[in-house]
């Protein structure tokens, strides 16, 4: 078949079809486009009815905590309780004899304390000869508290009546950080005549500060250790710390 036969063949199959289109009423070019487009946009169309509300859901997991809030503010005061019932009585004592006994144990405790007091500071240092202990005492006194302190524990203010002894104070005095100490010297019993504790004269040895004794008023009648050594008579209501001697017991 030439191609002249083929074009025929089409032609008859267009002539078909539009004889179609025409058997069934449809006329393409007499439609106006308002039409075609109208058969091809879809419009909204008006609001439904609002349906019924549905079940509860199931509650949902719980969330996480949220920060602390702040203190409040203080509440008043609330209304005071109700009295309590009365107490039982209670017995009689006869607490005569213990109170007694208390007051012995307190005394015996007090005494106790300052003599553990006094061990531990003498267990701190001590300075000692072949026949002496000395021990200062770091607790401020006048000087007859100091006498007084050193005899009831077996000792005496000490009492430097050679230049050895007197030399080995002065080292014990500085080398602990002392300006000043009481010793066992005192013109008490005849002012201007110096004696130790033991009302021994001081014939053999002293060791004066120059320009000292001086007492220009008649109210220095004890006597104090400087660092250096040398000793100055002072008032006696002065309050210090002070050096106790003991004698070593022979074996």
């Amino acid at each position: 078949m030439g191609a002249f036969g083929v074009r025929r063949n089409q032609f008859i199959l267009l002539v078909l079809f539009l004889l179609q289109i025409q058997s069934l009423g449809l006329d393409l070019d007499s439609r106006p486009m308002t039409e075609v487009c109208a058969t091809h946009t879809i419009s909204p169309g008006p609001k439904g009815v609002k349906g019924e509300l549905g079940d509860v859901g199931d509650q949902g997991n719980i969330g996480k905590t949220g920060p602390i809030g702040k203190k409040g503010d203080k509440g008043e005061k609330g209304l005071p309780g109700i009295p309590g019932g009365k107490g039982k009585a209670g017995t009689v004592c006869d607490c005569g004899r213990y109170r007694k006994v208390v007051g012995q144990l307190d005394i015996s405790v007090a005494r106790l304390k300052a003599s553990m007091k006094f061990v531990k500071n003498v267990i701190a240092g001590i300075r000692e000869t072949e026949e002496k202990f000395y021990y200062i005492v770091q607790e401020e006194k006048n000087y007859r508290e100091s006498l007084t302190h050193c005899r009831i524990r077996g000792g005496m203010l000490a009492m430097p009546k050679d230049e050895a002894a007197n030399t080995l104070l002065a080292d014990y005095v500085s080398k602990s950080g002392f300006f000043r100490v009481f010793i066992g010297v005192n013109d008490l019993e005849r002012e201007g005549q110096y004696v130790f504790t033991d009302n021994t004269p001081l014939q053999n040895y002293s060791n004066w500060k120059e320009g000292e004794p001086s007492d220009p008023y008649g109210h220095e009648d004890c006597v104090e250790m400087l660092s250096s050594g040398r000793w100055n008579d002072t008032e006696c209501h002065l309050t210090m710390y002070f050096v106790c001697e003991f004698i070593k017991k022979k074996k």
